[in-house]
């Protein structure tokens, strides 16, 4: 475990430089952990890029554990609101809403030639045999995204998308879990091939169930 480190005391810095130099900082660390990882993110690459001196650091933040956590929680902030954006238009049927979610994450991974691939996904496999507060906070991360999934998913059932002979939040942890798979294979492969399969096999075979009414 990371131990935290005392605050030095900087009253005097303004309220909005506070908060600026704190959201540059947390914006480069979730630009080089995604390339490196937490445990090869060195604080000073993250003060160089920002050319903020060490010292300030432990104003923003007591340790680089709690900068860690941090980066965390803002990744999550800005997936959420994503997901909520296409989980939620309800213009769309369930499955369509699902299907639009794949497709913006292959187009994503795409663009980034299957590069850095998702923090939470990243830092799961990383950190959580190393450290338990990560483990903990990526783990109710995980959940929560299982639970949205599970409300399109269950939403599909009651209007005859999805089978309702199944179980909407084991259906969700199956999901999650072949698309995350999907996208580490994109990642060693240099290629969205997984993903594709991964669709393929979701919405024309398991989801069939409606295409075939």
């Amino acid at each position: 475990m990371i131990m935290s480190q005392l605050v030095p005391n900087m009253s005097t810095t303004p309220v909005k430089g506070k908060e600026n130099t704190r959201s540059l900082l947390i914006e480069t660390g979730i630009d080089i952990m995604l390339e490196k990882g937490f445990n090869n993110t060195g604080l000073s690459e993250v003060l160089g890029a920002c050319k903020v001196p060490k010292g300030s650091f432990y104003y923003y933040f007591q340790s680089k554990e709690d900068f860690g956590l941090q980066i965390i929680n803002t990744f999550d902030e800005k997936y959420v609101l994503e997901l909520d954006r296409v989980l939620g238009d309800k213009s769309l049927s369930a499955v369509e809403r699902l299907t639009s979610y794949i497709n913006e994450s292959i187009a994503k991974a795409e663009q980034r030639k299957c590069s850095r691939g998702c923090l939470i996904a990243n830092l799961s496999q990383e950190m959580a045999d190393q450290n338990e507060v990560f483990r903990n906070r990526l783990k109710e991360i995980i959940e929560k995204r299982r639970s949205a999934i599970a409300l399109v998913m269950q939403e599909g059932m009651s209007t005859g998308e999805i089978s309702a002979d199944l179980n909407a939040q084991e259906l969700a942890e199956f999901f999650l879990s072949a698309f995350e798979g999907a996208i580490l294979r994109a990642k060693v492969k240099k290629s969205t091939e997984s993903l594709h399969v991964f669709k393929k096999m979701m919405f024309d075979k398991l989801f069939k169930y409606r295409q075939d009414r």
